[in-house]
């Protein structure tokens, strides 16, 4: 929580507690104290949570207490008002709700024996609220109501027996119980992420592990969704779309109708397969926000924050990366043949090529001589913008009538690149590249003056290509 806590830059927040009571006098735990240390954890870095720590108890009269009302009174000290407060208690404790007993005995002339085992359940429930502290209500929807079941049994064995005139006895037993003190704090813990979840409207269920697809989380979040808190809601989207490689990192709040978060947000939904927008829906805010957490084998957090999935199985660790992912294409020759490195002239070719992440595609053709022709954009696929993991054929074998096929020309090399890049690379070439596809491009010089053409205008940093190279055989 408290990680999720800094990525939604949750503020400051001043919180205080009522003394949490347990009218059966059967659960005598520190509860309060617990509430102060899961609040505490939940604040280390974040420092999302303050608790303003001040009582009066006149049973109870300690330093710290006795010095604080001297102060007060003088005008020495002055106490900050807290914005919400902690009020609940111990709803119930139903013991030995399950009581399962299991007797065994046999007798004999001269030996005796007997077997016992039982088991028994008690339910405890908590209750917690948060309320607001200027008007001294309870916040309508911030509250959490859980139980737990503590176990307990034991298991005996008796042994007797009598050899002539002397008998001997055995009995061995062994009890268990489980804590109720740790039950309780489990109690605790799962209240307050409950309770601080709902009050910063952050999506709390995956720090306990749990699937954000179940109902009542979906509700929550539509709730969310439909409120006027849209600062928040903007501002943990972009958090996420800036770990996930979507944005650069930056601490400035974009507009929702910024240009650079809208084309963030279209790579998104193109990479999730859903409809491309730009804009913040619900189906968008639901997706932006899964997967802040990973668990391994043995159900321990594996990674807690978001990142790059993609990434992240190729890399096989959880580094997060500190700029925009980088691009990655997949350009393969698809013809059903053993060799893919050597045609002989006129065998028609088949290509295909596929992205990483969704991207501005291009891509050339270079023959023997250094002539270059584009091959995408074209007439059977005019966008330039490429969705992750699509597979764009060169030129499209499964189509009825292609709008073109590409046959290898004269004996020697031919090459094939192709660039991905995040911006459309057309407004920054120069006009020479501006030309219809298939149409023949003045002034380049082969594959490698496509990538240099690329980088020049774009910048090194901001392109991925990859080059294909076969050799074309005279015709026998």
């Amino acid at each position: 929580m408290d990680k999720l806590f800094q990525e939604a830059r949750v503020p400051t927040t001043l919180i205080s507690s009522k003394s949490i009571p347990d009218y059966s006098t059967r659960v005598p735990v520190a509860t309060k104290e617990m509430i102060i240390t899961a609040l505490s954890q939940m604040s280390r870095l974040s420092n999302a949570f303050r608790y303003v720590d001040f009582e009066v108890d006149i049973a109870r009269q300690d330093t710290v207490q006795n010095l604080t009302t001297i102060l007060l009174n003088n005008n020495q000290m002055q106490l900050q008002r807290p914005a919400l407060y902690v009020s609940g208690g111990m709803s119930f404790v139903d013991q030995n709700v399950i009581n399962n007993r299991m007797q065994l005995g046999t007798s004999a002339t001269r030996f005796e024996s007997g077997a016992s085992t039982n088991r028994s359940a008690t339910v405890v429930g908590l209750e917690l609220h948060l309320g607001d502290f200027k008007s001294r209500t309870i916040i309508p929807g911030l509250d959490s109501a859980n139980e737990v079941v503590i176990g307990n049994g034991g298991q005996g064995l008796d042994l007797s027996g009598r050899i002539g005139k002397y008998g001997w006895d055995f009995n061995v037993g062994r009890d268990y119980a489980a804590g109720t003190g740790a039950a309780v704090r489990t109690l605790v813990e799962l209240a307050m992420i409950e309770l601080t979840g709902k009050w910063a409207r952050v999506p709390y269920w995956q720090c306990l592990t749990l699937e954000q697809t179940h109902p009542a989380f979906q509700r929550q979040l539509r709730e969310w969704y439909e409120s006027n808190d849209s600062l928040t809601r903007q501002r943990l989207i972009q958090r996420s779309l800036m770990a996930q490689g979507y944005l650069p990192r930056s601490e400035t709040l974009l507009l929702a109708n910024s240009p650079i978060l809208r084309e963030a947000i279209g790579k998104f939904q193109a990479d999730q397969g859903m409809v491309v927008t730009g804009i913040i829906d619900y189906t968008t805010y639901d997706r932006v926000l899964r997967n802040f957490v990973k668990l391994d084998e043995e159900g321990q957090f594996k990674r807690i924050g978001w990142t790059n999935a993609r990434m992240e199985k190729e890399q096989g660790d959880d580094t997060v990366p500190d700029t925009s992912a980088p691009l990655k294409i997949d350009l393969a020759i698809e013809n059903p043949v053993i060799d893919k490195t050597r045609f002989y002239s006129g065998t028609p070719l088949f290509l295909s090529v596929r992205l990483s992440r969704a991207s501005h595609l291009s891509c050339y053709h270079a023959s023997p001589q250094g002539n270059v022709i584009r091959l995408l954009p074209n007439m059977s696929n005019p966008a330039s913008l490429v969705s992750a993991n699509q597979t764009i054929r060169i030129p499209d074998w499964m189509s009825p009538n292609p709008p073109f096929v590409l046959d290898t020309g004269v004996p020697g090399t031919e090459s094939a690149i192709c660039v991905a890049t995040t911006e459309d690379p057309m407004q920054k070439l120069p006009a020479t590249y501006r030309v219809p596809a298939l149409t023949l491009i003045k002034g380049a010089n082969g594959v490698e003056g496509v990538r240099q053409q690329f980088e020049q205008a774009l910048g090194k940093d901001a392109i991925a290509y990859q080059t294909l190279n076969w050799q074309v055989l005279p015709k026998q």
